[in-house]
């Protein structure tokens, strides 16, 4: 049994690396094709791409394994009933079961690589990807620069621009600077009909030439902080030197409180601290509407000495001047009330959503590192059912099958990131649909039932039809 054992797991293991090679790579290439615009003439170095890839590829990893899992076991069981072999086992009394036995045990292995890979390595890999990133928009100012908008990136200024163009995308048309640098004491304005961006590589130093524009300064004194004269000064060129800040500095960019960025344990650890929080918020917010609304007012209906003097209708306890007041006074609370609501709502659901988010993350790792297992499960024995090898039909199946699982667990997800669904529930609504497909067609392969059985459909009809022409004949 040995030797059946290693021939199986031969046919398994070279098209599950073929596979899983080929999916990684197109993986890979679409997330770079996704920071092409970012990245493409830049003048970034080969280096910098080089890390780029290999981060991309630790982080789509545990995507191209579940992928390599369910294409090579339906092609794998599909060459084995395709080749007969299948049936050759059987009549030697080798069951379903234990010919895929040595496969089961080799996708808990691959289910565990891909929990450690998610739980250790892809947040390494996060973490690396987008400090990478927010390096070389430092080093190339000209990338973090948005037009429309104030830009901060920059350390001392704010920029903000109409339009980016240039081969290189460093000119700016119609600039303003709010010049920082200064810290309090000196406010600078400068505006400018073009600008242009000159940052050499290794260099520490970046310089904005301004073209056709305008000055305006206002002085402060630093005895008396008072506002002194102001002046202002038209120019055709004028330049501004940046210093940049260092390397070293920017390696120690502190991104490991992003959710994508913790293991299983900082996660776990992390919750409490959100859920404490929203919870404390929902509390604020319950105690200052009780103090708005003047609650502690209200009488007790247990006060049955108060409470038996006082009319069912509220309002008919008091005069029509008073009951005026009242109404009143109930309108302008409640509108009170509704925009102090309004008000909070935005911080209400980014607080639900930071903790939804945490949640989420933290039982989707889990259950997604259980996506190899799942699939197996689907493709060996949907591999052995349609009895087809090769990348044509596998493919295919293979395909629309992850497409599946994965738009389920990205919809749940986001489902439970609104509050709609529970994180946990969320996180595992694609392996609830994919647990009894896999149940299915494992019954319906070790049973040798076919994919889909036509007569189960056909055969109610064509008794159905039966019955009325044997009615006819008889009335005949």
């Amino acid at each position: 049994m040995r030797i059946l054992d290693k021939y199986i797991l031969k046919s398994f293991l070279k098209p599950f690396v073929a596979t899983f090679l080929i999916v990684l790579f197109v993986l890979v290439m679409q997330t770079l094709w996704l920071a092409f615009e970012d990245i493409a003439g830049k003048g970034i170095d080969l280096l910098f791409i080089l890390k780029f890839l290999f981060y991309t590829a630790l982080i789509v990893t545990p995507q191209a394994l579940p992928i390599g899992v369910l294409l090579s076991s339906i092609m794998a069981m599909g060459n084995f009933s395709e080749n007969y072999e299948f049936a050759a086992s059987k009549s030697a009394g080798v069951s379903l079961q234990r010919l895929i036995r040595p496969l089961i045990l080799l996708t808990i292995v691959l289910s565990f690589v891909n929990f450690l890979f998610l739980n250790n390595i892809y947040p390494y890999a996060m973490f690396k990807q987008k400090n990478l990133y927010l390096n070389i928009k430092k080093q190339k100012p000209a990338m973090s620069l948005i037009p429309g908008g104030f830009n901060t990136d920059i350390p001392g200024y704010q920029i903000k621009f109409d339009e980016k163009y240039g081969e290189n995308d460093d000119l700016l048309k119609n600039v303003m600077i709010y010049d920082l640098s200064e810290k309090k004491w000196n406010k600078k304005i400068i505006t400018a009909e073009k600008g242009r961006i000159i940052n050499k590589e290794g260099s520490k130093y970046m310089t904005l030439v301004l073209y056709n524009g305008q000055l305006f300064e206002e002085y402060l004194s630093v005895k008396t902080e008072k506002n002194m004269p102001a002046s202002t000064a038209s120019f055709k060129e004028y330049s501004i030197i940046i210093t940049m800040p260092d390397d070293a500095l920017l390696e120690e960019e502190n991104l490991k409180g992003l959710h994508s960025m913790k293991t299983l344990g900082k996660l776990r650890d992390t919750i409490p601290y959100y859920n404490d929080d929203f919870r404390e918020y929902v509390k604020g917010r319950a105690k200052s509407f009780y103090i708005n609304a003047d609650a502690k007012k209200l009488v007790s209906a247990k006060n049955d000495s108060i409470v038996s003097k006082l009319q069912p209708e509220v309002l008919n306890n008091f005069d029509e001047r008073t009951q005026l007041r009242l109404v009143n006074s109930s309108i302008s609370k409640n509108k009170t009330a509704l925009d102090i609501i309004q008000n909070k709502k935005a911080t209400f659901k980014f607080k639900r959503k930071v903790l939804n988010v945490y949640e989420t993350e933290y039982y989707n790792r889990i259950a997604f590192s259980l996506s190899c297992l799942i699939l197996f499960f689907i493709g060996a024995p949907l591999g052995s059912i349609i009895r087809k090898g090769g990348f044509g039909l596998p493919m295919i199946l293979a395909i629309s099958i992850y497409v599946l699982y994965f738009f389920t667990n990205t919809f749940g997800r986001n489902l439970a990131e609104e509050s709609s669904v529970t994180a946990f529930l969320g996180s595992w609504v694609s392996a609830i649909l994919m647990v009894p497909i896999a149940f299915l067609l494992t019954r319906r392969a070790t049973k040798d039932m076919g994919l889909f059985n036509i007569d189960v459909f056909l055969q109610p009809i064509t008794t159905f039809f039966k019955k009325i022409m044997s009615k006819k004949d008889n009335q005949i």
